[in-house]
């Protein structure tokens, strides 16, 4: 599951900045000089590339999970709202029905708390009652055990009917072993949890944890109960677990806002394939409005306008599919600094090169070195598309982004959004070549009309 964060600015550093301005100049000057063969090519992408570097300073807020019920509450219903503008109306009628019911399900959950040992199937649990005794106490408690987890899984997903638990033990037979090791790691993180562990040699009992130690994760330092399975011993052994339950509604609370969190994650989950579909339409929509401007524009300046006010028609139109609270410019200072780490990574270079090898193929498609520059122009804004749809979808919520984590993050989205669009690159390919056919027949036939 995921959790998945923005606004853009110069670096302070003098030496930064010359780095970024001289990396792009130098690719861009480098890809048009070699791939389209025009003098003023190299000012279009040296203007460009000083374009991409006016950006503001940033600020340093991140998207802040809500610490209280009332405030998953409150968020799980704006993402139920936004439901609505997105999905199918029929489908929206009877998925809110299901989604409503599965809200109300964790708010109506029992005031008492739920204490559950599992271990593996074949595993020999100790005696319930005994146990049950010696964890209980005067508290309130819902105790059961099983030894239900199978032994051979294909996902390891740790069930579900045990992540509602306020709080599991887990049975661990000696010497460990690989289904143990897997179902351990599958614990949610912040799901409390104690391994207790039967063992009677006391005086290897140092040696035998070292070596748990060593090969468990860390999060269960600390957390390892040592029973020497008799009577008297159990309720002694099990006293941290009785310290944690005494606090029985801080105990309530964090379960409930624990299940609260993998709801709204399963509903950003659909959200998010929801809104990629409609994202599809805007950026193929734009890719073309770019194009267009970038082969019809005489002037570099002018084509740097162009491109500027449709990429930022296509970045507020995503702003409102994500239901982003961030200002139009800071967004737009968020899709300048992923322009400037995918002309840093090379993206319209690599693009050129590919259409290179089709343009000795087909001539006639593109007579005019003007088509495969516009070309290369909707590709990068496929692909800075494509990486801001991805940082909307990690910075869902925020309000204020942060521009200095995003310049770290930039990289990594371009690369990852450029090996998404080169999956798709046969069908650009084909859209490109009849774009491009297009484009330089209306622009014979306005020739031929005014001569």
């Amino acid at each position: 599951m995921k959790n998945f964060l923005p606004s853009l600015t110069v670096p302070s550093s003098h030496i930064a900045k010359a780095g970024i301005i001289l990396t792009s100049l130098f690719a861009g000057q480098w890809i048009v000089s070699d791939l389209v063969h025009l003098p003023s090519g190299g000012f279009l992408v040296l203007l460009a590339g000083a374009g991409f570097l006016f950006l503001y300073k940033p600020s340093s807020v991140g998207f802040v999970p809500p610490s209280t019920v009332k405030g998953w509450i409150k968020r799980c219903n704006d993402v139920l709202s936004q439901f609505e503008s997105l999905e199918d109306p029929d489908k929206y009628l009877t998925n809110s029905i299901h989604r409503t019911a599965s809200l109300n399900k964790v708010l109506s959950r029992k005031q008492s708390q739920s204490l559950e040992i599992i271990s593996t199937k074949g595993v020999e649990l100790p005696e319930t009652k005994l146990l049950q005794d010696a964890i209980v106490g005067t508290n309130s408690i819902e105790f059961a055990s099983s030894s239900s987890l199978p032994l051979h899984n294909q996902s390891w997903e740790f069930p579900h009917k045990f992540v509602e638990k306020d709080l599991i033990i887990y049975y661990l037979p000696l010497p460990l072993r690989a289904v143990d090791l897997l179902w351990l790691k599958s614990i949610p993180s912040d799901l409390p949890s104690w391994i207790l562990i039967s063992y009677k040699d006391s005086e290897d009992w140092p040696n035998q944890l070292r070596e748990l130690h060593s090969q468990l994760p860390d999060r269960w330092v600390n957390h390892i109960i040592k029973w020497d399975a008799s009577k008297d011993d159990i309720k002694n052994v099990l006293s941290p677990v009785r310290r944690l339950l005494n606090n029985t509604t801080n105990n309530i609370d964090q379960t409930r806002q624990r299940l609260l969190s993998r709801l709204h994650l399963s509903w950003q989950s659909d959200l998010e394939c929801l809104r990629r579909d409609k994202f599809r339409l805007i950026q193929n929509r734009s890719q073309w409005l770019v194009a267009g401007a970038v082969f019809a524009s005489p002037l570099p300046s002018t084509d740097l306008l162009s491109v500027a006010v449709v990429n930022g028609l296509m970045i507020q139109e995503m702003g409102k599919i994500w239901s982003c609270d961030i200002k139009p410019e800071l967004l737009t200072e968020v899709a300048r600094q992923l322009a400037i780490a995918a002309l840093a990574q090379g993206v319209v270079e690599w693009s050129g090169q590919a259409l290179l090898s089709v343009a000795k193929l087909h001539g006639g498609t593109w007579l005019a070195a003007g088509s495969m520059q516009a070309v290369s122009a909707a590709y990068l804004t496929r692909v800075v598309g494509t990486s801001m749809a991805d940082w909307m979808a990690l910075n869902n919520g925020v309000a204020k982004p942060d521009l200095d984590l995003l310049k770290l993050q930039a990289p990594g989205l371009i690369s990852k959004a450029a090996e998404k669009e080169k999956v798709n690159w046969s069908n650009f390919l084909v859209q490109s070549k009849n774009w491009a056919l297009s484009q330089i027949n209306d622009h014979q036939n306005i020739q031929i009309q005014t001569n």
